[in-house]
C-alpha cells in the first residue's frame, strides 16, 4: 500500500470514535436551511460539552441581532430536536441545559477541529447564501415582542399559514400580512406565521396574499350589498381583511356572515391571508356566541359558490348558524341537505 494510505490511516487512527462520528456529520450529513446546526455545535465544544438554550442562543445572536427568546424556541423546537435525533445531544426535560454526547472522549486537539469545521460549514453556507440568510429577520424593522409572537404562532397552530408546515420542521417568522411598505399596521390581526421560506419568498408582493389587497378595500364595487355593508351595518367583529355581521334573514338566532373587505366573487377567490383572517373570525364570533348563550349545541359552517349553488350576492361571504337541540326533527345530514333528498343515508 501506497504512503499516502498509511499517512491517512495513522491519522485516522489518532482520533476518537466520537470524533470521527462528529466529524462526519459535519462534513457529510449536515444538511443546513439556516446556521445554527453548526452554531449550536460549536458552543457546545467550546463549554466542555454543555450550554444552556439562552447561551446557544446568544452564539446565533452574534450573527442575527434579534430577540433572544424567539432563538431559545429555534434551540428547543428545531436545532435541538434535530440534533438529538442523531445522538449528537442530550437535554433533560424541563432544564435548560444541553450536553455533548460523548464530549468526554474528545481530546483538546479534536475539539478545535471540530469547532473550525463548524466555522467553514457556516462560511461556505454563508457565501452561498450571502444577505439572503437573515434577510428574513431584517425586513421588519421594529421586533414583535415574544407574547405576540406567541399568541400569532399558537393561532396558526405553529404551522406556516401558507405552506403548512410545522414549527419543528423549519423556523417560522412573524410576518405582515399588508405590508408595512404599504401602510400595514403592527396589529395582531395583521401579522401571520410563514415559515422563514414563504415569509422570504413573499417580498411586497401579493402573489401568497396580500400586497395589493390594500388597494382594493379602497375600491368596492358600487351597489354590492357586502361592499357597502361595511359602512353601512354594524359590524359584529373585524380583523384587517374581513368583518362579521348579522344574517339580514337569519335561519337561526346569531347566524352571522363573514365577509372578506376586498370585494371578490366567491370563497375560492379568496388569497391564503383572506382564508385565515375568515377563520380567525369564525372562532371568535363562535366563542362569543357560545359564552352568551349555553343553547348552542353545534354550529353549520358554510358558503354558496355560484348561482346553481344558491349563491345571489356574489361577493364572497361564509355562514356560522348556530344550532341547538331540538330546532329540527331528525338534524342527521346536516349540509347535505341542499340537494332535497339527500340528507339521510344509511
Amino acid at each position: 500500500m501506497g504512503r499516502w494510505f498509511w499517512r491517512r490511516f495513522l491519522v485516522t487512527m489518532g482520533h476518537s470514535k466520537r470524533y470521527r462520528e462528529i466529524k462526519d456529520f459535519i462534513q457529510t450529513r449536515m444538511k443546513m436551511q439556516q446556521v445554527y446546526q453548526p452554531l449550536m455545535l460549536s458552543k457546545l465544544l467550546t463549554q466542555n460539552g454543555t450550554a444552556t438554550s439562552s447561551e446557544i442562543a446568544s452564539a446565533i445572536l452574534s450573527k442575527d441581532q434579534s430577540q433572544i427568546d424567539y432563538y431559545r424556541h429555534i434551540v428547543n423546537s428545531m436545532v435541538g430536536r434535530v440534533l438529538r435525533s442523531h445522538a449528537l445531544v442530550t437535554k433533560i426535560p424541563r432544564q435548560p441545559d444541553y450536553f455533548l454526547e460523548g464530549y468526554s472522549e474528545l481530546n483538546a486537539e479534536e475539539i478545535q477541529k471540530l469547532i473550525v469545521l463548524c466555522d467553514e460549514k457556516l462560511k461556505v453556507f454563508e457565501s452561498e447564501r450571502g444577505d439572503s440568510v437573515w434577510e428574513h429577520r431584517s425586513r421588519n424593522r421594529k421586533l414583535v415582542s415574544g407574547t405576540v409572537r406567541y399568541s400569532v404562532f399558537k393561532r396558526a397552530n405553529y404551522r406556516c399559514e401558507l405552506c403548512g408546515i410545522k414549527a419543528e420542521d423549519k423556523v417560522l417568522e412573524v410576518d405582515h400580512i399588508v405590508p408595512k411598505s404599504l401602510g400595514g399596521a403592527d396589529d395582531l390581526t395583521n401579522y401571520q406565521a410563514l415559515c422563514y421560506s414563504c415569509n422570504a419568498s413573499k417580498g411586497n408582493r401579493d402573489s401568497t396574499d396580500l400586497a395589493g389587497n390594500r388597494i382594493d378595500y379602497t375600491n368596492r364595487v358600487d351597489g354590492c350589498l357586502f361592499c357597502e355593508a361595511y359602512a353601512d351595518r354594524k359590524v359584529i367583529a373585524e380583523n384587517t381583511l374581513a368583518y362579521a355581521i348579522e344574517d339580514g334573514f337569519p335561519v337561526t338566532e346569531g347566524h352571522t356572515l363573514i365577509i372578506p373587505k376586498r370585494h371578490i366573487t366567491d370563497y375560492f377567490g379568496l388569497s391564503t391571508a383572506e382564508v385565515s383572517a375568515t377563520h380567525q373570525l369564525l372562532h371568535k364570533v363562535k366563542d362569543k356566541l357560545c359564552s352568551s348563550d349555553e343553547t348552542i349545541t353545534g354550529f353549520n359552517i358554510g358558503m354558496n359558490a355560484g348561482k346553481s349553488s344558491g349563491q345571489t350576492v356574489f361577493h364572497s361571504h361564509t355562514h356560522l348558524i348556530p344550532r341547538r337541540e331540538g330546532d329540527v326533527d331528525n338534524p342527521k345530514g346536516g349540509v347535505r341537505h341542499v340537494i332535497k333528498g339527500k340528507g339521510y343515508y344509511q
